[in-house]
């Protein structure tokens, strides 16, 4: 199995978000164009935990894992009652911090609902190996919700181990991003609701390459070989060749359709093209040029770029790949009215506006700009933001394989990388 991409998880520190947009300048100065900074839509260092803190444990045997409570039961607020646990990744949530309530206790205060919050999840194919013994012998987990990467929801959704969302009593569903909305992870769009969402492309630095890069066919130019990194993630790597090769990443049914993008890789490999396959370990490489391009995420390079200007962003001509790390229920959720109305609030656009203004995602709900612009007029006007229709547009998303097909893409994607 290839491991997934975790761009947005936390990493050592060097700007967080509030930094970088602070210091909108420092984007010019890294030579950014508005393409780019368009196309810089994900990024990850400054997120949130919990309303009230957070810590992690197992979820999948029959003991619970140690989390976050909010108040609730028969708490303030419209007095719904009940509980609910929501299980998602480090940082991704704004807290109840400097005289400002955090989501987790604006929602306790507004439906009485005890929420158990915690950011256990942190690798996707960690935690799938936790809950498959769970839910492949037909046992339930604890979490009521859990917000796995788009590639792992389809897989959930594909192995009948999720249950459908209530989502006739999640009116707020209709805020969804229509770029969104019956994803290929989830075609029906009965089964999830996007949390966060971020971007896939090129980087490069300017001082190795001399110039501007603009095609995936630039991370083969031979005079930049030995110099070029690709991504152990195989849904990015392969994901942006497809694209490159005019093939629809989100469609794809058979390895055979996949095919020539592996055997463009394979050739790469051999002919020494490519310098290494890594993680986001590429960081280092790209920065001090040993990496002239590589494939990288979005705000991994927004980042950089404001310690070393010659580092660039871009969607490549051919288009870059999206990702999301979306809500599914486990199958038999306990709580499924509360995850209900847990999703209706979140998909407010005054609560999201809250959570976007705090964890500076690209949010998956639709009209925030001006709900935003009330908390932070600066942060409403970043492309980083809040990219335009027209390139959310240029972005696709990796087919939902079925298992026997996702295992003939992983081996083939392993003997590559020798992994």
């Amino acid at each position: 199995m290839s491991q997934p991409h975790e761009p947005r998880r936390p990493r050592p520190a060097r700007w967080n978000r509030r930094q970088l947009l602070a210091r909108g300048g420092a984007l010019g100065a890294a030579g950014f164009s508005l393409p780019a900074l368009l196309a810089a839509c994900g990024d990850d260092d400054d997120g949130g935990a919990s309303g009230t803190g957070s810590t992690t444990g197992s979820t999948a045997g029959g003991t619970a894992a140690p989390g976050t409570t909010a108040a609730g039961g028969t708490a303030a607020g419209s007095g719904e009652g009940g509980e609910l646990f929501f299980e998602n990744w480090p940082e991704y949530i704004d807290v109840t911090e400097d005289g400002l309530v955090g989501t987790v206790d604006r929602f306790a205060e507004a439906t009485g609902i005890a929420m158990r919050y915690t950011d256990a999840f942190s690798d996707n194919v960690e935690y799938f190996a936790l809950i498959q013994p769970v839910l492949g012998r037909g046992d339930t987990i604890e979490p009521d919700i859990i917000a796995p990467t788009s590639w792992l929801a389809g897989r959930l959704i594909n192995l009948g181990w999720v249950d459908k969302l209530p989502l006739d009593q999640v009116p707020n569903a209709a805020n969804l991003r229509t770029d969104l909305q019956n994803p290929a992870w989830d075609p029906t769009g009965e089964y999830s609701l996007p949390w966060q969402t971020g971007i896939t492309g090129i980087a490069y630095n300017l001082d190795a390459t001399g110039r501007e890069l603009t095609s995936v066919a630039d991370l083969f130019d031979p005079e930049f070989k030995g110099r070029i990194g690709m991504l152990t993630e195989m849904r990015d790597t392969v994901g942006l060749l497809l694209n490159w090769l005019g093939v629809d990443q989100s469609t794809l049914t058979t390895f055979d359709e996949a095919a020539e993008a592996f055997d463009r890789l394979a050739q790469a490999k051999a002919d020494g093209q490519i310098r290494a396959f890594t993680g986001n370990d590429y960081l280092d490489d790209l920065s001090t040029g040993n990496f002239a391009a590589c494939i990288g995420w979005s705000g991994d390079v927004v980042q950089l770029s404001l310690e070393n200007p010659a580092v660039r962003f871009i969607i490549p001509d051919e288009g870059g790949n999206s990702w999301a790390d979306t809500m599914v229920m486990p199958k038999g959720a306990a709580n499924r009215d509360q995850a209900a109305k847990w999703m209706d609030f979140v998909y407010d656009p005054v609560q999201a506006a809250q959570i976007t203004a705090w964890v500076q995602y690209v949010s998956p709900v639709a009209g925030l700009q001006e709900e935003v612009a009330k908390l932070d007029p600066e942060l409403a006007e970043s492309p980083l933001l809040f990219p335009d229709e027209e390139t959310l547009a240029r972005l696709s998303t990796f087919a939902n394989l079925s298992e026997d097909v996702e295992a003939e893409f992983d081996a083939a994607f392993s003997e590559i990388t020798g992994a």
